[in-house]
C-alpha cells in the first residue's frame, strides 16, 4: 500500500476505485473508501481527481476503454478482407460485454448505473465505436467489398442494428440458447446489405 502522495497514482486510483465499487455499489462507494482501501488520506485522492463525480468519469472511462483498444487492433487488421474484420470486430464486441456480464456481474451493474449516470463518456465511447465501424466500412467500400454511400452512416446503422448483442440493456440475453445463431443471422443480414447498398 502506498503511504505517501508520491507512490500514489491515477492508475492505481483507478483500480482501488473499481474494487471499491465492486464491494460497495456505486450508491454507497465513497472517495473515504477509496482512500481507505489505498492507505492514504481522501485529499491524497482529490489532488489527482478533484470530485468524486470526476473520479467516477474516469473509472467508468478507463471500463469503456479497455473494449474500445482491443476492437481498435481488429478494425486496424488491414491483413483481413474488410468483412471478416467487419465480422471478427462485431464478434468481439459482443463477447466482451458478454464477459464483462457474466465474469463480474456485480461490477458490471455497478458500471451499467455509472453509465447511465455520465451522458458525455458513453456517447464518447459510442463515437470511437462507430468511428472504428465507419474506417472498416470505408475500407470495404475502396476494396469493392461494400458499396455503402456514406460510411459514417452505415456504420451506425450496423451498430444500432446490433444493439441487442452489446447494449448492457439486453445482457440478461446474452445466454439463452440460440442466442450466437441469432447474432450470426444478424451479421449476416447486415453483410449482405453493404454488399448490395446503393445497388
Amino acid at each position: 500500500m502506498p503511504s505517501t502522495t508520491e507512490t500514489l497514482t491515477a492508475e492505481r486510483i483507478l483500480e482501488a476505485t473499481e474494487e471499491v465499487l465492486r464491494r460497495h455499489g456505486p450508491a454507497k462507494a465513497t472517495v473515504v473508501d477509496v482512500a481507505r482501501a489505498l492507505g492514504v488520506s481522501h485529499g491524497s485522492v482529490y489532488r489527482h481527481f478533484r470530485t468524486k463525480a470526476a473520479l467516477r468519469e474516469a473509472v467508468t472511462k478507463r471500463w469503456l476503454d479497455r473494449t474500445s483498444e482491443r476492437l481498435a487492433g481488429i478494425a486496424a487488421a488491414e491483413d483481413l478482407a474488410p468483412e471478416r474484420r467487419l465480422r471478427d470486430w462485431l464478434a468481439a464486441l459482443f463477447e466482451a460485454k458478454r464477459h464483462k456480464a457474466g465474469a463480474d456481474p456485480e461490477l458490471f451493474a455497478t458500471y451499467t448505473v455509472l453509465v447511465d449516470e455520465l451522458g458525455s463518456v458513453v456517447h464518447d465511447h459510442i463515437a470511437d465505436l462507430t468511428g472504428q465501424l465507419a474506417r472498416i466500412i470505408a475500407a470495404g467500400t475502396e476494396s469493392g467489398d461494400f458499396t455503402a454511400a456514406d460510411p459514417a452512416t452505415a456504420a451506425r446503422a450496423v451498430f444500432h442494428a446490433t444493439g441487442r448483442f452489446h447494449d448492457p440493456a439486453y445482457a440478461r440475453e446474452w445466454t439463452e440458447p440460440g442466442v450466437e445463431e441469432e447474432f450470426e443471422a444478424v451479421v449476416g443480414l447486415l453483410v449482405r446489405g453493404l454488399r448490395a447498398a446503393g445497388k
